[in-house]
């Protein structure tokens, strides 16, 4: 089987979907519509379109689903950022999201420069 699976980069992202998940449960009810689906949307884009650009038959394909995947993790920070802002994470809930998610996009942009390469 293997492909997409074995990029660390989709299980770190894979990881990450749990963490939202676990942390979005702690929002208050009214917000299980709102922001806390917001931000297990995003985080579930991540992983899903490493996956799917992986599938593709050419590296610009996966080049540009490895973008929507840093556009997803820019949206996420924005809405973990409003979920601290709101009172629903903690600082220390909030830096190490942050950290996983900026650590993800910076193995994005690596995957997305070496498939470029690749494909010369």
């Amino acid at each position: 089987m293997g492909g997409f699976r074995d990029l660390l980069v989709w299980q770190r992202a894979k990881r990450l979907v749990k963490e939202v998940y676990r942390q979005t449960a702690n929002v208050p009810r009214h917000e299980l519509y709102g922001l806390a689906s917001q931000l297990r949307r995003a985080a579930v884009s991540v992983p899903s379109n490493i996956a799917e650009g992986a599938c593709r038959n050419s590296p610009g394909e996966f080049r540009q689903f490895i973008g929507t995947a840093r556009g997803s993790l820019a949206e996420l920070e924005t809405q973990i950022e409003i979920a601290q802002d709101l009172g629903y994470f903690t600082e220390e809930v909030t830096n190490t999201l942050l950290t996983e998610v900026d650590e993800i996009s910076r193995m994005l942009v690596g995957l997305r420069d070496w498939s470029g390469r690749a494909a010369s």
